[in-house]
């Protein structure tokens, strides 16, 4: 009897839940699970957070440090992890996080809660990179995209149930809750994912690849890039904000962001990124670009639905909520074999781009509003086919010195690209649309389109040059 050769055995895709990945990758959606519960449930808390703490101007301040200092870690956590290996960064990273939800909890202040969520975001900015390195360097490739699909299916129970459940743990046992009761929830999380947070001897002294350049290898540049970044980032969101009210203060924060952005992104992101060079540096830019077309109009629907055609809050989030799903969707059929994932990416643009004007039918006289929801099923599905595809193709065109630094980047465009759009967006709102919410609607939706049509022009070019 002679033993079967290797190649006489049916190969079978690795499992990502199966005996040699399955502790991974529970942990991992366990962690980004409690990130996303915490993110979807904190906007559901807030008007109990402000009554009971005095502090009506906290909205907008809350968010905005949990993503200034996000983007700072995102980079911090990245160079730490092409470095020194991706374990220490998610180990600070879960302790901030952990850290900031107590505090938060405890806070007894509006100067004391706004302090946690900038520790918060510190350290869900520090995780989120630490998980894509350890995406990279534990699976193999030909199981990224399951996991990236899982991570998305993460977001999901979170969207549907977390503004709900955070507004009923405020109303009964108190607001104060919702940030404790999610820290005794992180120990199973790092329980599981010891094993993946062993050290490889390639995680340490690796030396940029090709595609990087000597900027992105040097952390007091990088690090110094990040502050320019985070802080321009900052005064742009601020200086929009105040456009309306102040102008020259507006204005001059305004510039002064655009001027640190100018002189900190750029060192951030690969060669000619800014440009859309071939390869990498447009892979990287367009999940700026799908994130700034869908969330520069996803925050406006509602708006759109209960102001122009008299839907009430819990209808308007419907709408959002049944998108997810279809992200989900999106996310699931990618992973179910190896597509060309500049197509896949360009399909997902262009599925974007038609949920956006596909809304615009819930403003004719008429159609009924509720064909918002199917169009936002449209619009996620193509950020689930896309998104993912985006994350693969970068951790393939990645060396491994590189995985952080570029792990950092596709953070740092996305959150840049969104809350552009959105501070954007908001300002069109406030001009145009102020006593004309449908003009303004209309406006925006316009532009988002325009920015998702770029996004199918230069799918292609994620593609390395020949």
């Amino acid at each position: 009897m002679t033993v079967p050769k290797t190649l006489d055995a049916p190969y079978q895709s690795p499992r990502i839940f199966g005996p040699e990945y399955r502790t991974a990758s529970l942990g991992i959606l366990l962690v980004v699970t409690l990130i996303a519960f915490e993110g979807m449930s904190v906007g559901a808390v807030m008007p109990a957070v402000s009554k009971d703490l005095d502090a009506l101007d906290l909205y907008g301040m809350s968010f905005s440090v949990f993503l200034i200092a996000g983007l700072f870690a995102n980079v911090v956590s990245g160079l730490w992890s092409d470095r020194r290996g991706h374990a220490w960064p998610f180990l600070l990273g879960v302790g901030l996080f952990v850290a900031g939800m107590a505090l938060a909890g405890a806070a007894g202040s509006k100067e004391v809660f706004i302090a946690a969520r900038a520790v918060q975001g510190l350290g869900g900015g520090a995780v989120i990179v630490a998980v894509y390195v350890m995406i990279a360097r534990v699976y193999v490739p030909e199981a990224r995209p399951k996991v990236f699909a899982a991570l998305s299916a993460a977001w999901v129970l979170p969207a549907l149930v977390g503004p709900g459940l955070g507004g009923i743990v405020a109303e009964t046992v108190g607001w104060r809750w919702v940030f404790y009761g999610i820290v005794p929830l992180v120990v199973p999380a790092l329980l599981m994912l010891l094993p993946a947070l062993r050290p490889r001897e390639s995680d340490a002294g690796s030396e940029p690849g090709p595609s990087g350049s000597g900027e992105r290898s040097r952390p007091l540049a990088m690090t110094l890039a990040a502050t320019a970044t985070a802080a321009g980032a900052g005064a742009l969101l601020y200086g929009v904000d105040r456009l309306h009210l102040t102008p020259v203060t507006g204005w001059s924060a305004t510039v002064a962001g655009l001027v640190l952005l100018g002189a900190g992104l750029p060192r951030l992101l690969p060669r000619r990124a800014l440009l859309f060079g071939r390869g990498l540096s447009t892979t990287v830019m367009m999940r700026g670009v799908l994130s700034a077309a869908f969330f520069g109009i996803n925050s406006f629907i509602p708006l759109m639905l209960t102001q122009v055609r008299g839907f009430s809050v819990i209808e308007a989030g419907a709408a959002l909520t049944i998108g997810a799903l279809g992200w989900t969707t999106g996310s699931y059929l990618q992973a179910r074999r190896e597509f060309d994932r500049p197509r896949l990416v360009r399909l997902g643009a262009a599925s974007v781009t038609a949920g956006i004007l596909l809304t615009l039918l819930a403003l004719v006289p008429g159609v009924t509003g509720w064909v918002a929801v199917p169009a936002w099923v449209v619009a996620g599905f193509g950020m689930g086919i896309a998104m993912t595809s985006v994350n693969v193709t970068t951790m393939r065109q990645s060396p491994d010195a590189e995985q952080g630094a570029n792990s950092a980047a596709l953070q740092v465009v996305d959150t840049l690209g969104s809350a552009l759009t959105i501070g954007f967006g908001g300002v069109l709102i406030n001009v145009i649309g102020h006593d004309d919410i449908a003009t303004g609607y209309i406006t925006i939706a316009a532009l988002m389109a325009a920015v998702g049509l770029l996004g199918v022009a230069v799918a292609g070019r994620m593609r390395e040059a020949a």
